[in-house]
């Protein structure tokens, strides 16, 4: 099947009741953006304290939008939430995938979301998975359909007119945004066959704005790998620059805009490592399938991880000085850690560099670890024990050492002289 796009074939009809198996960061808002359109949808999702929050019109993630639009789908009755799927037109399976021990893909989600709508599957409905997945991940969740329901037709058992439709398709949305890339962005649309990939069309272009552009399923799931690795890929390159240019005595941020007037050059910003269920995952799929082939990916990823290794020891060093210099104890300097989150301005926190190298400090500094952190209410477990959520005003006003490891638009807003420490830590050049 060659790469080709489809025209938008109008509001679909066809697809009345979706159901959105995952209710996290993609799967909310894209059930959202359904219902938004007046389609009935029914939202899946194992955490029952998800379901009964969605079910009150109210969210259980921080991103602009989403609220106001939950809102008011729960109250027209267009979105409701439920722990087991139910009979729908089309299934949208929106679940995490991280990896096991040796950084191999975890299907495990993937695979139970597919045993669970197995039995509610009926003639001409359709599949979507949506979670990244590793190359083959769709022809295997269609196999694992095809076993439980013997009495259905599958793509790869009738290719002509199958029973039940499945296809692939990736999510490409920037946290922060999502609601907005959501309805813009281009979908790749990768059907086990080229029907598949019409009705999976034709089920985005319910809300999308944006086009369809089909192919194989697997060329897709490369694809959302692919796109991923890239990223990964030129963040090391400027993580590497910047423990380069620290070990040079030179302004990392300074050299970056300077190179970047050339007119094919445009370095990446540095920060405290790579975060995210995406740019800090998906590269080991292909790492995992191909290990002799991609080096360059394991290298990045080699790079980016080892980096919160790399701005603790710089927190050290500071330490250090900072100890040499006031003649205080270790047990006597608060070190204040700006920020939680993967990128700013948003609560999520999974594969976050800054939770990473926030938990490092709390493990060996002998005083008091804050973290201050403006989307969140609480710490997540690993750190729940051992480091405190201070103000932002508080801990400027307190702390012997600060970290910046996330650029919220609060942190750089803060005023250069309100600055008072000697001993700053800053891997975001925010306050340079």
């Amino acid at each position: 099947m060659t790469l080709s796009k489809i025209d938008n074939p109008g509001r679909s009809r066809s697809f009345q009741t979706i159901s959105v198996i995952g209710l996290g960061y993609i799967g909310l808002p894209t059930a959202a953006a359904l219902a938004s359109r007046q389609k009935h949808v029914i939202g899946v999702d194992i955490n029952q304290h998800t379901v009964d929050v969605i079910n009150r019109g109210e969210v259980h993630i921080v991103e602009p939008e989403l609220d106001s639009l939950v809102k008011n789908a729960v109250e027209q009755g267009y979105l409701r939430a439920v722990t087991r799927p139910e009979p729908a037109d089309a299934f949208l399976i929106a679940v995490p995938t991280p990896f096991k021990d040796g950084h191999q893909p975890d299907m495990a989600f993937v695979e139970q979301a597919a045993l669970s709508l197995a039995p509610v599957l009926k003639k001409g409905d359709l599949i979507i998975l949506e979670s990244t997945s590793p190359v083959g991940a769709t022809e295997k969740m269609a196999e694992w359909l095809a076993q439980q329901r013997p009495d259905l037709r599958f793509p790869q058992q009738e290719t002509q007119n199958p029973d039940v439709n499945i296809a692939y398709c990736p999510e490409r949305v920037l946290p922060g945004k999502v609601m907005v890339e959501l309805i813009k962005n281009d979908r790749v649309i990768g059907g086990m066959t080229r029907q598949c990939s019409l009705r999976a069309s034709e089920l985005y272009n319910v809300f999308l704005l944006g086009e369809c552009v089909i192919t194989t399923c697997r060329t897709a799931e490369m694809c959302k790998l692919t796109e991923n690795s890239f990223r990964d890929v030129n963040i090391a390159f400027a993580n590497e620059l910047s423990m380069i240019c620290d070990a040079q005595g030179i302004n990392v941020w300074e050299l970056i805009r300077l190179a970047n007037r050339h007119p094919r050059v445009n370095i990446l910003q540095p920060g405290p490592g790579v975060g995210g269920h995406c740019i800090a995952v998906d590269p080991w799929f292909i790492v995992s399938q191909h290990p002799d082939l991609a080096r360059l990916i394991y290298t990045a990823r080699e790079v980016n991880d080892h980096k919160p290794f790399w701005v603790v020891d710089k927190v050290k060093a500071a330490l250090a000085d900072c100890l040499t210099v006031t003649g205080k104890r270790a047990a006597d300097i608060k070190i204040a850690c700006f920020g939680l989150a993967f990128k700013p301005n948003i609560d999520d926190l999974r594969e976050s560099p800054a939770v990473e190298v926030t938990q490092l400090i709390a493990d060996w500094h002998a005083g008091e670890t804050w973290a201050i952190e403006p989307n969140v209410t609480r710490l997540p477990a690993m750190l729940a024990d051992k480091v405190t959520l201070q103000p932002l005003e508080y801990a400027l006003a307190h702390a012997d050492l600060l970290v910046m490891l996330v650029d919220h638009t609060q942190f750089k807003l803060i005023p250069s002289q309100q600055i008072a420490q000697n001993w700053v830590v800053d891997t975001k050049g925010v306050w340079r």
